[in-house]
C-alpha cells in the first residue's frame, strides 16, 4: 500500500478522534461487540504510534461516554475490562516513547480497579514530555460546561473571582482540558456526521473531518489521510483570506 504523504511542518497540534463503529464492524464479521472492542482496541494502538511518529504533540481519544452507562451492563463491564487490559499492556512502552498518559470526564464513576490502573499510569508517565494522550472516559461535553459553571459560581462566592473577570480564557481554565490547547483537527469514523457531545466548548473553530471507515479498521493510512485533508485548509477564524 502507498502511504499518505504530508507536509510535516504544519501539522495540527492536537487531534481528537470520536471512535466510532465498533459495534458495527462486529456486526458485519458476525461477532460480538466485545470482540469488536477488542479489535478497536488495537486501532487504538496503530493511532497512538502513529501520532507519535509524525510528531503530534495531543491526541485525545473519546473512548466511553457518560451516555454509554446506558448500555447493557455486559457491554459495559467488558469495556471497562478492555480499558485495564489495554493499560496493563501498553503502559510500558507509552512511557517507553515518552507519551503523557491523562484523562478528561467523570473519573470517579469508573470502577475501582479501572481507576487504580489510571492512577498508576499517570504516575508513571507523569514527567514525560513527548506527547500526551487524553483518554476521554465517562465523558460529556454538556456536563463539563456545567461543571464548570459550578466552580466559577463557588469561586466567586469565596472571593477568588468576580464576575467581571470571567472571559473566554478564564472559563477554559475551568474546563477539563485546562492547559491544552483546542484541537485543530476532529477525526469521526463510520460514517456518522455528529460532535455527539463531545469538547462542545473546544471544537469552536477545529476543523472537522469525517470517514466511512469503522473504527477497528482504521489503519496508519487513515489518520495520514485525514491530516492531509487538514492540511489542504485555510483556517480563518472568523477572518478573510487576505487578513491572513
Amino acid at each position: 500500500m502507498i502511504m499518505t504523504k504530508i507536509d510535516q511542518t504544519n501539522l495540527p497540534q492536537h487531534i481528537a478522534i470520536i471512535m466510532d463503529g465498533n459495534g458495527r464492524w462486529a456486526k458485519e464479521h458476525a461477532i460480538g461487540r466485545i470482540r469488536g472492542h477488542k479489535m478497536g482496541a488495537q486501532a487504538v494502538r496503530a493511532t497512538v504510534r502513529t501520532c507519535r511518529e509524525i510528531g503530534i504533540k495531543y491526541l485525545t481519544l473519546f473512548a466511553f461516554s457518560v451516555e454509554n452507562w446506558g448500555r447493557p451492563a455486559a457491554e459495559v463491564e467488558g469495556l471497562m475490562s478492555l480499558l485495564e487490559e489495554y493499560l496493563a499492556k501498553e503502559i510500558k512502552e507509552l512511557h517507553k516513547q515518552g507519551i503523557k498518559l491523562k484523562t478528561i470526564g467523570q473519573i470517579d464513576h469508573l470502577k475501582q480497579s479501572v481507576k487504580e490502573k489510571l492512577a498508576l499510569a499517570k504516575e508513571m508517565t507523569a514527567n514525560n514530555d513527548q506527547m500526551i494522550l487524553n483518554l476521554a472516559l465517562s465523558y460529556g461535553g454538556r456536563d463539563e460546561i456545567i461543571d464548570a459553571v459550578k466552580k466559577i459560581v463557588n469561586d466567586n462566592a469565596n472571593g477568588k473571582i468576580s464576575s467581571g473577570d470571567i472571559n473566554k480564557e478564564i472559563f477554559s481554565n475551568y474546563l477539563n482540558t485546562a492547559g491544552m490547547p483546542d484541537p485543530d483537527l476532529l477525526i469521526r469514523t463510520s460514517g456518522e456526521y455528529r460532535i455527539s457531545n463531545f469538547l462542545l466548548w473546544q471544537l469552536a473553530y477545529t476543523e472537522l473531518y469525517f470517514t466511512d471507515v469503522l473504527w477497528p479498521d482504521f489503519k496508519k493510512e487513515d489518520i495520514l489521510k485525514a491530516i492531509a485533508s487538514y492540511l489542504k485548509r485555510e483556517r480563518r477564524f472568523g477572518l478573510t483570506g487576505e487578513q491572513l
